[in-house]
């Protein structure tokens, strides 16, 4: 494969149950790396909870986050591009309130939700900031928002479907999430293709989820993680291990880094 650049996903890809990086997946990015190839994240997270780990792996490329809403300056943190969505705020919050849900609203500004969870008690733990807002979102005073996360427990596409004339909308089985309409990571990937000045058949994308589906189909190669569900494995070129068998390695050891010339000295 003549590839140029990988984009990599967070949860489910990169990172174990456990978020944390194996030693094995931090290995095959750093060989990677010395080939020559650009490595860039490509997550859902915002950015305060992306920015540790791509210092930890030392990436020095534009970090995707919020499902390609933002993009950040891997130096400086600052937002290169944000695209913000426009809902009519009266009917989300009814619909939203109607329904037993959590909803999470990540702004330019920071974080707003209904309720704290576990797993935002583990964003404000890595990204070192607390939600600007805990309680009645119709109470709030926020602005600029890049993406709503509503967390419904269970999967319900029946309201998701409501949003589909202002927003894009991502389905997972415990919710949905709205953007601007037409973001996405591979809108952005695009964005910074451009940047690079390389074309998408040089890419290689690699995730597990419903917002990689478009850019696992449009790359060059999109590799599906063992974990992912038929959707997603269905879009892709290639379908590697588990992410909690290190199935992003697995991929870039098989595939993309060069053997030495030693490899084939009998």
């Amino acid at each position: 494969m003549n590839v140029r650049a990988i984009f990599i996903d967070m949860d489910g890809t990169l990172l174990k149950s456990s978020n944390n990086i194996s030693s094995r997946n931090m290995e095959a990015i750093y060989s990677l790396m010395n080939q020559g190839v650009k490595v860039f994240l490509a997550t859902g997270r915002h950015y305060e909870v992306t920015a540790p780990y791509h210092k930890e792996i030392g990436l020095r490329t534009p970090m995707i986050c919020l499902n390609g809403a933002a993009i950040h300056d891997p130096e400086t943190g600052r937002a290169m591009q944000m695209k913000t969505v426009q809902l009519n705020e009266e009917r989300f919050h009814h619909l939203t309130t109607e329904n037993p849900c959590n909803v999470i609203i990540h702004t330019a500004n920071g974080l707003y939700c209904k309720e704290t969870t576990e797993e935002i008690d583990y964003w404000t733990r890595v990204g070192q900031i607390p939600p600007r807002y805990i309680g009645d979102l119709r109470q709030a005073n926020y602005q600029d928002v890049l993406k709503y996360s509503v967390r419904t427990g269970v999967p319900r596409p029946e309201i998701s479907a409501l949003f589909k004339n202002e927003a894009g909308v991502i389905n997972w089985n415990d919710g949905f999430e709205l953007l601007a309409p037409n973001v996405s990571k591979w809108s952005a990937l695009k964005s910074l293709l451009r940047t690079y000045r390389m074309s998408p058949a040089e890419v290689v994308a690699i995730g597990d989820g419903p917002n990689d589906i478009e850019m696992l189909r449009h790359v060059g190669t999109g590799v599906a993680m063992g974990n992912a569900s038929e959707e997603v494995k269905t879009a892709a070129d290639f379908v590697t291990g588990h992410h909690e068998n290190d199935g992003l390695a697995e991929f870039i050891e098989r595939y993309l880094l060069q053997k030495s010339y030693e490899s084939y000295v009998i």
